[in-house]
């Protein structure tokens, strides 16, 4: 796979997708979803279903899954000030040093400013900084003691809601609780899904876990996968950085597996942090891995995953597997095929 000059450019990875095509939920059953499957070595294309997995992906795959956890990232409240009851978002995004957190905030707003939760006045949010990038640094307090991460944590649990992606143009209901999670997921702290899991309900991965060894890691989604890239040169991107971790356990299996065994990576979080190990083996950190056809992963590595959004750093990861002209001529031939699009919609089995 040769990558060309025509790959480093962003226009190169647009797409034209018809509104319908955008799923605002999911599949039911989740195994109804379709799932496209493409053979690399035979560059051939089947039309199958997510029901069809265990027949299409041989046994002696390891399975690597991401096991974080979406936090009800969105809070509201009221700016704390005697000239306004404007009612104000918070987004949730992760934690920095101490007792400070960076989050997005919906409205004008200015250092210093609180604002009060609007189902707990004992919760306050404070400005602290302003940041270039649109992000605020703020402390939350509980009757003016600052809380550190655990119990923020538990204020995003009892009073925020589940963050659905930007392009789904509807509120959260108590059914996105469930539909908005793997049915593996345990370690709190993404403000995203790793959708590819989300195809796989508890029965569905029962079947999994008898079938095929299976390695967990943790890599806590951040808004930033959601961002197109800017910049008409995709090397002059600034990727976003997600923190992950991977136990002595998983290390000790993908150290391994990496040498001897297919490995099928569940998403693309779960290929950014196998491809980090890969090159740096580090366990844990801040993952900023960008993956394009000019920065082509050296692990090799099968991949289910969603349909992406155009001109996103995940588009250009599954080019950096296909080459970028056979990515998006699959993209046409599942637009063709009414297959429905990403974070509730349906897949692609890499092979």
């Amino acid at each position: 796979m040769q990558a060309n000059a025509q790959d480093l450019l962003l226009d190169s990875y647009d797409y034209l997708l018809p509104a319908h095509l955008i799923a605002e939920s999911p599949s039911k059953p989740r195994s109804s979803a379709k799932l496209l499957v493409y053979e690399r070595q035979s560059q051939s294309i089947r039309h199958c279903y997510f029901k069809d997995f265990c027949s299409l992906v041989p046994s002696d795959y390891l399975l690597v899954c991401n096991d974080t956890k979406v936090l009800k990232a969105r809070l509201f409240g009221f700016k704390d000030s005697a000239n306004t009851q404007k009612r104000m978002e918070i987004f949730f995004h992760k934690p920095q040093q101490g007792t400070q957190f960076l989050v997005q905030i919906k409205g004008k707003i200015k250092r210093h400013d609180r604002i009060i939760l609007q189902n707990d006045a004992s919760i306050r949010v404070n400005v602290l900084e302003l940041l270039d990038n649109g992000l605020r640094v703020v402390e939350f307090e509980r009757n003016a003691l600052p809380l550190n991460y655990d119990e923020v944590l538990e204020i995003l649990q009892s009073h925020g809601t589940i963050p659905l992606p930007p392009y789904i143009k509807r509120q959260s209901t108590q059914q996105d609780n469930i539909d908005y999670q793997s049915v593996f997921a345990c370690n709190l702290g993404a403000v995203a899904a790793p959708t590819a899991s989300l195809h796989f309900s508890t029965r569905d991965f029962q079947r999994l876990k008898e079938r095929y060894k299976i390695c967990f890691v943790t890599l806590h989604i951040g808004a930033g996968t959601f961002q197109s890239v800017q910049s008409r040169d995709i090397r002059e991107h600034v990727m976003h950085t997600e923190r992950f971790h991977i136990s002595s356990s998983s290390q000790a299996i993908l150290s391994h597996a990496l040498d001897t065994t297919k490995v099928l990576c569940v998403g693309t979080t779960c290929a950014r942090v196998v491809e980090s190990y890969a090159r740096y083996h580090k366990t844990y950190g801040e993952c900023d891995l960008f993956l394009h056809p000019h920065n082509p992963p050296i692990s090799h590595f099968a991949l289910l995953t969603n349909f992406h959004l155009p001109k996103s750093t995940l588009l250009m990861l599954v080019s950096a597997l296909l080459g970028r002209k056979t990515a998006l001529d699959l993209y046409q031939e599942a637009i063709r095929h009414e297959y429905r699009f990403y974070s509730f919609g349906d897949g692609m089995l890499i092979l």
